[in-house]
């Protein structure tokens, strides 16, 4: 399975040290870049016609940036699945943590 994160420069090294490629972003038009060229979508530098990684990590701050657009991919059901993970400060304020999110699904804690 292939993974790709895209986020600060920071997360991007760590990922790195464990074989994930990534690409620094943080500005709403890099963020979107990125996920347009991982999604198969296009982007500004190439323009693939598929997915190019099948689980896309982005660090809350980016998922911030690009809302609306992860949203709709999401209701798409296709690859990449995106995973969304807390940055170097940890969660952002109003973000549910994925325990969080299970428990008001399932009523289960884990």
């Amino acid at each position: 399975m292939k993974f790709f994160i895209i986020g600060s420069r920071e997360i991007n090294l760590a990922f790195k040290l464990i074989g994930v490629d990534g690409e620094v972003a943080e500005t709403r038009a890099e963020v979107l870049d990125a996920f347009k060229r991982q999604t198969g979508q296009g982007g500004l530098r190439n323009l693939p016609s598929s997915p190019q990684c099948e689980v896309l990590i982005l660090t809350e701050e980016a998922a911030s940036l690009i809302e609306e657009e992860e949203i709709a991919w999401q209701k798409t059901g296709n690859f990449p699945l995106i995973v969304e993970i807390p940055g170097l400060n940890g969660h952002m304020e109003g973000k549910k943590s994925l325990s969080q999110a299970i428990r008001e699904a399932i009523g289960v804690e884990v």
